[in-house]
């Protein structure tokens, strides 16, 4: 039995309460023990390994809801050009930058399988925690059928990776048993289409009210959630409807779209740095990004900005999330930045990417915030995020990363 005692820090928990100085977090193996101002907690005479934060801010560990740890560009080569295995080598470094970053738990928005997974439980490769989709669904066309008119298709193939491409109710209720049976805990379904799409475009809804139904039936089955990619209103409402639990973008979300999220208590994931990021790299002719998204890539982020200004404003339930992997891994917290560009205070943009994040996962009883029994994830910022939340979004300034206890970047 050992502990770990951090501590000359003040304490920003994650559920929204007054920060505390002069705090003290307890560890005992990867659990918070206790938590509170350093005098009221009762610190064991043997066993104690202490780290001072030197006055900085001690904070839950991040969770980024939408993430694509296996890539980060929007070239062909990682799929086409080079071993499979490479493939796979290539996601251990962004492993890395995402957790430097300060995110403890992610959850990977397609490509990430059940081995990635286990690699990091293992302790093979150091990683953030992960809730795996596997293979999003699409259908023939969709956001996920990157088939070119050429014929070729630049998603991976291989065991263990299914293909999430289905039409029709039978090929639907198959296509998620076989996510699940390749160990997604959880299910991404493409309801429109996208800004990075060969084939459509973001408003284009995809998949039926009884295709979406019955995916949501699947896997409840097992008691799994599903979220969705949804630019366009008419598939954001028939995935609603469907009882999904996140719309992952909402571009053209409105009114209507707002009350049905509500009644429904649904989750919105903006993913706003990537809607930036996309624009930036559209305006630069130089860049990388397919000449087929260009005109979306521009045309949607200030639609985007605007709406989800309106959709914070009437109370939907925002949480953070980056999709990391269309844009640079690394970057994660930057997206606090933006949610407080919003309309989000500093304290509201933190809990949308601790708290609630944990919530939409349906991890809230483990991860989230920094209380008794919970697990061991935090960070330490040398700046106060409250008076400048852009701080985070450097993770020069994230000085210390614990993740499940063991201390995974130390700058101090």
């Amino acid at each position: 039995m050992s502990y770990t005692l951090i501590n000359n820090g003040t304490l920003i928990n994650g559920t929204g309460g007054t920060p505390i100085k002069n705090a003290a977090v307890l560890i005992e193996d990867n659990l918070i023990v206790a938590v509170g101002p350093e005098e009221s907690i009762k610190i064991p005479d043997t066993n104690v390994y202490t780290l001072d934060a030197n006055g900085g801010f001690i904070l839950p560990g991040f969770i980024d809801a939408h993430v694509h740890l296996m890539t980060e560009s929007f070239g062909r080569d990682e799929t086409i050009y080079n071993p499979l295995s490479l493939y796979f080598y290539n996601a251990i470094e962004r492993m890395e930058r995402t957790l430097n970053a300060g995110v403890t738990t992610v959850r990977d928005a397609g490509l990430a399988d059940v081995g990635i997974k286990q690699a990091v439980e293992k302790g093979i490769i150091n990683g953030p925690r992960m809730q795996i989709s596997i293979a999003p669904l699409s259908i023939t066309g969709g956001h996920f059928d990157f088939m070119l008119n050429s014929g070729f298709d630049i998603k991976p193939m291989y065991p263990g990776f299914p293909d999430g491409i289905a039409d029709g109710p039978d090929e639907v209720r198959k296509a998620v048993r076989e996510i699940m049976r390749a160990g997604a805990e959880v299910i991404k379904v493409m309801v429109t289409g996208g800004v990075i799409s060969a084939n459509d475009h973001p408003e284009y809804p995809q998949f039926t009210p009884e295709e979406l139904n019955i995916i949501v039936e699947e896997a409840g089955y097992r008691n799994l959630q599903v979220f969705a990619h949804a630019h366009g209103k008419h598939g954001l409402i028939n995935a609603v409807n469907a009882g999904i639990n996140s719309i992952e973008h909402g571009t053209f979300i409105d009114d209507e779209c707002i009350g049905l999220m509500l009644s429904k208590g649904t989750y919105l994931v903006p993913t706003l740095i990537a809607m930036k990021i996309n624009k930036e790299r559209a305006l630069d002719e130089t860049s990388d990004i397919p000449e087929w998204s260009r005109d979306d890539s521009i045309r949607i982020e200030g639609i985007h900005k605007k709406n989800m200004k309106k959709a914070y404003n009437a109370g939907v339930k925002i949480v953070m999330g980056t999709d990391s992997g269309v844009v640079p891994h690394g970057r994660n917290l930057e997206e606090l930045g933006y949610l407080v560009d919003i309309g989000m205070d500093p304290m509201e943009a933190i809990i949308a990417g601790t708290r609630r994040a944990a919530e939409s996962l349906g991890w809230e009883d483990k991860i989230g915030s920094l209380e008794e029994n919970k697990l061991a994830d935090l960070v330490i910022s040398k700046n106060n995020p409250l008076k400048d939340i852009n701080s985070l979004g450097n993770p020069d300034n994230i000085l210390m990363v614990i993740k499940d206890g063991q201390i995974v970047k130390n700058l101090i």
